[in-house]
């Protein structure tokens, strides 16, 4: 098994949009906990909505970040293309703009 991580990304943050009415946000959470079931025990970080990221640059320069990363999710599987299959179906695909990143976790070199 293999550790991926899944990058949300989204035209605004969850803290930049314009809050859900009640059962809106419901049925969104049931479809991402759905998802979740679906992934069962390879879900090893449910993740956690993301805002106001920083650059920082050798010497300690920072700024704001210019990518529209909106959240995270670590997932196990037993490949690469099983991975993506979960991406493809993740409920976060069906808000406008969004997409989402996997990354394969890697070993660290002389660990």
């Amino acid at each position: 098994m293999s550790k991926f991580l899944f990058i949300y990304h989204s035209p605004m943050t969850p803290a930049e949009a314009a809050p859900p009415a009640p059962e809106d946000m419901e049925a969104a959470m049931g479809e991402w906990n759905a998802w979740g079931a679906k992934v069962g025990d390879g879900l090893i970080d449910f993740g956690t909505p993301l805002a106001n990221g920083v650059r920082v640059s050798p010497g300690g320069a920072t700024a704001p970040s210019q990518l529209e990363v909106s959240g995270y999710s670590l997932i196990e599987a037993e490949t690469a293309e099983a991975a993506l299959e979960l991406a493809k179906q993740h409920p976060h695909l069906n808000m406008p703009g969004s997409e989402i990143e996997v990354h394969e976790a890697q070993h660290i070199p002389g660990m």
